[in-house]
């Protein structure tokens, strides 16, 4: 099979150079098994992945490379299934009214601009929806009033009766909530805890740290509008990130493939540029630090596709304050 299918090979053997390049990579990330047989199976499982990457980066196929990072004890199956969770909405979009195409710049970076808080991680929790919605919010509490607030992503997947916490969910039902609740709880009120709780909206002593009064949609299959979006805030976006490529990006180049229009993941775009006549995006994961360049992807801007590299074009959300 190709790229989707890539699964572990039965009876792998693994020499000496695979051990002791698990063993310290066990050390690096304070990895801890419960029985042998499953240390055994990571180890085949990272030998698997390592050969992989090894194999992408000799090919030169695309314009980036891949490394070995905290998620190389995984098979493709097992990252999808606790590293998404992001579901586009079936509803109506939104218009998007507040879209200026007249004062587009040819490269942005919230980034440098203070409007973007640090990288979080969401675990195996697959609240990526929730990370992804907090993200734009916070940038645009920063770029209207000037403060940036880390905010609480635990209080969405706790409070999102239309989502289903760690188990998937949507951005603009993220928006929703905190539009109807008057606000969201900054992330020292309220926590991050990588599992899904008992609500607690209602006994937070501060749960208004940012509120929005609506939330837009960019035009679908529309980079011109999404540049415009993004232009002048961070924007949500989802994508198909359904590749052993996506697992183990690097964060040296700009990712142009392989990836089908499948949206399973959403992350925040933060920017755009070019270099070497290549443009691209920005997204902020929410995957630690340990993955991409130091949490933020580089993805192809202006695909040849409608749909954005990775169908990152379809849908889009921009918080409202």
């Amino acid at each position: 099979m190709g790229e989707f299918g890539r699964g572990r090979d039965k009876g792998t053997i693994v020499n000496n150079t695979f051990h002791e390049r698990f063993e310290n990579w066990v050390v690096e990330h304070g990895k801890n098994y419960l029985s042998t047989a499953e240390r055994q199976h990571r180890l085949e499982v990272f030998a698997d992945n390592v050969k992989f990457i090894d194999k992408f980066n000799r090919e030169k196929k695309y314009g980036y490379t891949l490394s070995v990072n905290h998620f190389s004890d995984l098979t493709r199956e097992e990252f999808a299934a606790k590293h998404s969770g992001a579901t586009p909405s079936s509803l109506a979009l939104r218009p998007s009214n507040q879209l200026n195409l007249t004062s587009v710049p040819s490269s942005m970076d919230w980034r440098s601009r203070g409007a973007v808080t640090k990288i979080k991680d969401q675990g195996s929790c697959g609240s990526c929806w929730a990370f992804a919605a907090v993200a734009a919010t916070e940038g645009i509490v920063k770029i209207k009033t000037g403060k940036l607030i880390s905010l609480s992503e635990q209080e969405l997947i706790d409070c999102v009766t239309a989502s289903s916490g760690c188990d998937g969910g949507w951005s603009d039902k993220a928006f929703e909530f905190i539009i109807s609740n008057g606000g969201i709880a900054s992330e020292s009120e309220y926590p991050y805890k990588k599992v899904q709780g008992k609500c607690r909206a209602n006994k937070i002593k501060h749960n208004d740290a940012a509120a929005l009064r609506g939330y837009g949609t960019v035009p679908r299959k529309n980079e011109t509008m999404l540049m415009a979006a993004v232009a002048q805030q961070p924007v949500v976006v989802y994508f198909d990130s359904n590749s052993s490529s996506f697992q183990f990006y690097s964060g040296d180049g700009i990712y142009d493939g392989p990836c089908g229009a499948e949206l399973d993941h959403a992350v925040t775009i933060v920017g755009y540029g070019e270099n070497g006549g290549k443009k691209y995006w920005i997204a902020k994961n929410s995957w630690g630090t340990s993955w991409g360049d130091n949490g933020y992807m580089y993805i192809a801007k202006d695909a040849s596709k409608k749909s954005g590299m990775c169908g990152l074009a379809i849908h889009a959300y921009y918080p409202i304050i």
